[in-house]
């Protein structure tokens, strides 16, 4: 017997000639029943659209958005009777059409707003101080790993993300959603050059720490609670050499020898924890 063999139809059968469990011929694209919406453009005025509904309900409550219009449909309204949302500025519609509006796959949850993206913020407007910590990500370019390390830093009271302007991808809404909200909570930084940012971080006062797995010491010795930027490579590259060479210290997350590495978007939880905890007990 084949793979998958039993779940193939005789030959001859009542099912021979289509896919068992659907009525079509077999290889024939799916199709849902009824009139598929058309899929609307996307919008041209550089707004976005943010779905799911921890990254909606975050947008909605962050004042320095400017909300274009929201639409939910009935069922997720209902779910939303504890929220603070004025339901009454809220366009009713259904999932098929919300879905037309988005990326193919996208999972909405029933709900999105579209929005003007946030105005970008200065490095000495976002960091005017040296204190807490900070993170920079050395040309991060995944969306879903940016969107993780977004969440993490908001969970930890990160100050500002730094990123390269040419390198890192732009705020959509796949990424809001993976960020569960942290878009709203934590800057985002672009700066033009990353090793010059690093310098002038550390003439500001900030101990800068670049993660590396070819580090001599643990991230554990090297945090003493002073203020941190903590500087992470991008997947699979790790950090750039002058990056590297920019940074006071280098220090790796020590894991088990059989694993050569972690996520980005792990490591700099694992490294955003560290340092919460370092400063914590040195206050």
């Amino acid at each position: 017997m084949t793979k998958n063999s039993r779940f193939r139809p005789k030959e001859g059968g009542r099912d021979a000639g289509r896919d068992a469990g659907r009525d079509r011929p077999a290889g024939a694209p799916w199709k849902a029943k009824g009139p598929r919406p058309p899929r609307e453009d996307k919008p041209t005025d550089g707004s976005v659209w943010i779905y799911g509904t921890h990254a909606v309900l975050a947008a909605l409550a962050n004042p320095k958005r400017k909300v274009l219009e929201l639409r939910a449909t009935r069922n997720t309204l209902e779910g939303l009777e504890d929220t603070q949302i004025d339901k009454s500025k809220i366009a009713l519609t259904d999932g098929e059409s919300l879905s037309a509006l988005l990326p193919p796959g996208a999972v909405h949850q029933g709900i999105a707003v579209r929005v003007h993206p946030l105005e970008s913020i200065g490095l000495d407007q976002a960091l005017p101080n040296a204190d807490g910590i900070a993170l920079i990500l050395d040309q991060v370019t995944d969306p879903q790993n940016i969107g993780a390390i977004f969440r993490s830093a908001a969970a930890f009271g990160v100050r500002a993300i730094i990123q390269q302007d040419r390198k890192a991808p732009p705020i959509t809404g796949s990424l809001a959603k993976a960020a569960v909200g942290g878009i709203e909570m934590v800057p985002d930084v672009r700066v033009v050059n990353i090793a010059q940012t690093i310098v002038q971080l550390a003439e500001d006062g900030w101990m800068t720490v670049g993660l590396s797995g070819e580090a001599e010491h643990d991230l554990a010795d090297v945090l003493d609670g002073s203020p941190v930027v903590l500087v992470m490579g991008a997947e699979g590259k790790g950090l750039r050499h002058l990056v590297g060479e920019r940074c006071d210290r280098l220090a790796r997350i020590p894991i088990n020898p059989q694993m050569e590495s972690l996520n980005v978007s792990a490591a700099s939880a694992i490294s955003l924890y560290a340092a919460h905890m370092a400063q914590t007990k040195n206050r």
